[in-house]
């Protein structure tokens, strides 16, 4: 294989990211501010951007051609040609970002297996049967819950291989062979492992690796063989291709590594948690900065979306925003009316880097209460 580096420029994403600048709602200033992010995967000195190194030099990978694809996606190639099926969460508004009704920005980066296979340089290359390898890392992003383990912004990394039938068939002893290479090029070559059957719509069969850290077994790579149906659909001859794929997420690894007990961290301009952010180094705490914890209540209608909501809070809490968990969910027709539910909400502020001051967070905490009145016509309690 002959390696290179493919940079995919998409006109659409160009016209639609001028599109997004001139709007004002809040689902576009969130967007925007998400694309501006750093990405920290090609960022040096952050540990994400030692993991792709790691994995980037596998030997095995050497010679894999490197995607950069686009943020801004189309919705059916991101979610039909990969088999996900009509009532797959990952379509719902409620966990994706919807630039318009068939645009989003990505949620993983497997999309590159699109972007690569429709490369006219890699059609030719597989006229002549030559065997691919592919590589593609970077921001995904997903509506989630608020916590100490969960961005809605963050890194995946995915690699895909695809050869003649006739040179090999693919199986799970090659899927195991290249996730076992991966985590010993991260964790070294003691770390433990096993291996489980998974299901993912792009793969089958397929397998997840657990790795024991610290007396306890955590899921944190994934890979199948390329499902016939996929490669079908993105021009490949599954009669003749076959290949193996992997993809996952690069904080989890990150956080296991360093033993980091906030994903908030990987984000900071903090020198003296910068400084401790290297692969295999044991985080040591800073100082435990006091939490403020504020309490809504409020009652909406039965169509609230709590992500949407979670959301809301992240628009105006930002990173001082820890945690955000529900109290309580209580419905009474009698009481708040057809169709109402009350929630109850606990919010956690809390600084990695200082301590929060009572007067700085009462703002934030009233313009939360505003907000959920306004965006989602709730009545506060």
């Amino acid at each position: 294989m002959i390696s290179q580096e493919i940079n995919i420029e998409s006109k659409e994403e160009k016209e639609l990211l001028a599109e997004l600048e001139k709007r004002t709602d809040p689902e576009a200033l969130r967007m925007k501010r998400f694309l501006a992010m750093p990405d920290l995967s090609r960022k040096e000195g952050s540990p994400i951007h030692e993991l792709v190194k790691r994995i980037l030099d596998i030997p095995d990978l050497k010679d894999f051609d490197v995607i950069k694809d686009p943020e801004i996606v189309p919705v059916k190639e991101s979610f039909d040609l990969f088999n996900f099926p009509a009532d797959h969460p990952a379509r719902s508004h409620s966990d994706t970002y919807y630039v318009n009704d068939d645009q989003i920005l990505r949620t993983h980066t497997t999309i590159m297996w699109y972007y690569y296979l429709g490369f006219e340089a890699v059609k030719e290359r597989i006229k002549k049967g030559e065997p691919l390898g592919l590589l593609s890392y970077g921001k995904v992003y997903r509506k989630d819950e608020i916590d100490r383990n969960h961005m809605n912004v963050f890194h995946q990394i995915d690699g895909l291989y695809l050869c003649k039938r006739e040179e090999k068939e693919i199986g799970p002893p090659e899927l195991k062979d290249i996730l076992v290479k991966i985590a010993q090029a991260i964790f070294g070559p003691s770390i433990n492992y096993r291996f489980n059957k998974d299901t993912f719509p792009y793969t089958d069969p397929s397998l997840e690796m657990e790795i024991e850290i610290a007396g306890r077994w955590v899921e944190v790579l994934g890979s199948g063989v390329a499902h016939s149906s996929v490669l079908d659909n993105l021009g490949v001859d599954s009669k003749i291709y076959n290949g193996w794929a992997f993809g996952f997420g690069l904080e989890r690894l990150a956080i296991l590594s360093m033993n980091l007990p906030d994903i908030r961290l990987l984000w900071s301009d903090d020198e003296r948690i910068t400084r401790q952010l290297k692969l295999g180094n044991l985080y040591k705490e800073v100082s435990k900065y006091p939490p403020i914890t504020r309490d809504i209540s409020f009652v909406v209608k039965n169509d609230f979306i709590p992500n949407d909501y979670f959301e809301l809070i992240r628009d105006i809490g930002g990173n001082l925003v820890e945690e955000v968990s529900l109290l309580d969910k209580y419905e009474n027709a009698e009481k708040f009316g057809e169709g109402k539910i009350s929630y109850t909400y606990r919010i956690i502020y809390r600084s990695n880097e200082r301590t929060l001051a009572t007067e700085e967070i009462e703002p934030i905490q009233e313009r939360i209460i505003e907000e959920t009145k306004k965006q989602f016509q709730a009545d506060v309690r």
